[in-house]
């Protein structure tokens, strides 16, 4: 497979083999006592961090991307460590990562199937804290052949899974950044299927059901287009 520019070796040796261009999976990315150090900052975070959604609750870090431009908000040490660890890899193109997103998802909870979209450099990294998931992959309503009414169901566009396991860091860039999209389903327990890419290395077993906990992500990414917070201070 042809790896991205700026892609390190020791990033290489993690792809997905059978995935659409390019998904990268570390199933031991970081310690059991980072993972433990990570949940405790998330959670003494002040309560105002909290935003509260439909099946989910998130904490923005970083500033709030728009298309004008992300006014850039200082990154808490606690995050910038991986922010740097991660761009190490060349993720973003030899860029450094400057937002995260902090998502609790309680057993039951998910999110809808979705793109990442063009604020971002185009690929999203995720640190898996607490619980599983199964990240969930489908074929865009918008890539389809007008005539296919049957596949416009979300079960028929499923291309494959995969499975993220606590402390792990799944990389999507390319085609499984641009032309798919990703979700997670709002279930209490995961059956772990055929489709489910990454069953060897993040060892579990075909056929094998896994209960869910609360799981604690943290998405890493890179937003190119940054209003510096002096320069609007500064006009008048």
């Amino acid at each position: 497979m042809e790896h991205p520019p700026f892609i390190s070796e020791e990033l290489r040796q993690f792809v997905v083999n059978g995935a659409p261009p390019t998904v990268y999976y570390i199933p031991a990315f970081i310690s059991e006592e980072e993972e433990a150090y990570l949940l405790q900052q998330v959670y003494q975070s002040p309560k105002p961090k909290w935003t509260q959604l439909s099946g989910r609750r998130l904490q923005n870090w970083g500033g709030l991307p728009h298309p004008k431009g992300m006014l850039e908000e200082k990154m808490p040490a606690w995050l910038q460590v991986y922010c740097q660890k991660v761009s190490s890899y060349g993720a973003f193109g030899g860029k450094t990562a400057n937002h995260v997103l902090v998502n609790e998802y309680k057993p039951g909870e998910g999110i809808m199937p979705h793109e990442d979209g063009p604020l971002y450099h185009p690929t999203v990294t995720t640190i898996t804290l607490g619980s599983h998931a199964l990240l969930d992959f489908y074929t865009p309503v918008s890539r389809l052949d007008v005539d296919d009414e049957v596949a416009t169901l979300e079960g028929d566009r499923h291309i494959f899974s995969l499975l993220l396991r606590p402390r792990s860091l799944l990389v999507l860039q390319d085609d499984a950044y641009r032309n798919v999209l990703h979700g997670i389903g709002d279930r209490e327990c995961d059956m772990l299927a055929d489709k489910v890419l990454n069953l060897d290395v993040a060892r579990a077993q075909l056929g094998e059901t896994l209960t869910r906990g609360t799981r604690v992500s943290l998405t890493i990414r890179h937003v190119p287009k940054v209003l510096k917070t002096k320069l609007l201070l500064g006009r008048k």
